[in-house]
């Protein structure tokens, strides 16, 4: 059993840079993650919050986000991440890791209709199977122009975060990476998709994203655990019968990291660390916290500090059992 890479993704948004060390820090130190993934649309913060992690001990994999903009406009964003990107791997060799994107068939405009990423994830939920051969075509063809871009800024190990859905030619990256998160009632198929994909699999396979909600029935929604908010009301309202159960994130999280590690997986990042825009709320109406995915909880009443979940306990249990016996940290 091994699990290389341990790590868990980080958004960065207005934080500043003494909670993004703060944030580090517990993620080294408390969660035992030897990796953070830091995404980010700002070059500069996301650049400084990648420097604080390595500067703790976390190896990084810095993936930017900019979603809803033309192909050109993510293609110069991703040539300024790779520059920064290349700056801190020459400072800390062998510690840095450049993602391209993250699921441009959905992020991106053209593979679904829709002007923004919200109605294209309607179209991808209800109606994506019109659209898959659309989709690779078109995926492949955005990575074919990245991955040249991203190489020649950055000279270290390069990836992407694919959708499960999307089928992308790995032909030119180092690892494999997919967002590969669990839902439906039954477990076994999401085992025999993770064997299928290792056993097709040429080079490390990461997994970048999995998680769910702390609800009840979030172990079934997975990447949809959000989708129990009614985000029109003013404000956001959890649509009634859902109960909070921080239970539910932790157990799902926990059988998906002994998985991987059964599976002899790469290295996997649990989505995600914290998300300010969902905050706890005592009243359960507002308690957007039980959809959100983070492993700790942002207090509504002061969002200058986070408590952490059982889901935190759980992660932070199952990686320091593999301190001292993994086979390597670095991608």
């Amino acid at each position: 059993m091994s699990l290389d890479i341990r790590g868990i993704s980080y958004i960065v948004g207005d934080t500043s840079g003494e909670a993004v060390r703060r944030d580090m820090h517990a993620i080294r130190e408390s969660l035992h993650c030897t990796t953070v993934m830091v995404i980010g649309t700002d070059t500069r913060t996301q650049l400084d919050a990648a420097r604080h992690a390595l500067d703790v001990g976390l190896d990084v994999y810095i993936r930017p986000y900019l979603a809803d903009r033309p192909h050109r406009e993510i293609l110069a964003h991703l040539t300024a991440t790779a520059a920064g990107a290349e700056e801190l791997r020459v400072r800390y060799p062998g510690r840095v890791t450049l993602l391209l994107g993250s699921e441009f068939s959905l992020t991106s405009p053209g593979m679904l209709p829709g002007p923004r990423v919200f109605i294209r994830l309607q179209v991808l939920v209800r109606w994506r199977r019109f659209f898959d051969r659309r989709i690779t075509r078109k995926l492949n063809a955005l990575l074919g122009a990245a991955l040249p871009v991203a190489r020649a800024a950055f000279h270290g190990p390069v990836t992407y975060a694919a959708g499960f859905w999307e089928k992308v030619d790995w032909s030119g990256f180092d690892v494999i990476g997919v967002n590969l998160y669990r839902l439906g009632p039954n477990p076994a198929v999401y085992q025999q998709r993770l064997i299928a994909l290792l056993e097709e699999a040429d080079r490390p396979v990461v997994i970048t994203e999995f998680g769910c909600g702390a609800h009840l029935g979030a172990e079934r929604r997975g990447p949809g655990s959000f989708r129990i908010v009614n985000w029109f009301t003013r404000p956001p309202r959890v649509r009634d019968g859902h109960v909070r159960d921080e239970a539910t994130q932790a157990a799902y999280l926990a059988e998906l990291i002994d998985l991987y590690a059964a599976h002899d997986v790469h290295g996997c990042f649990v989505f995600t660390f914290v998300m300010p825009d969902f905050p706890h709320h005592a009243d359960p109406r507002y308690d957007l916290d039980m959809a959100g995915f983070g492993v700790v909880r942002v207090p509504s009443a002061d969002p200058s500090r986070w408590e952490p979940k059982k889901a935190f306990h759980q992660v932070a249990r199952r990686y320091e059992a593999f301190e001292g016996g993994a086979a390597g940290q670095h991608s």
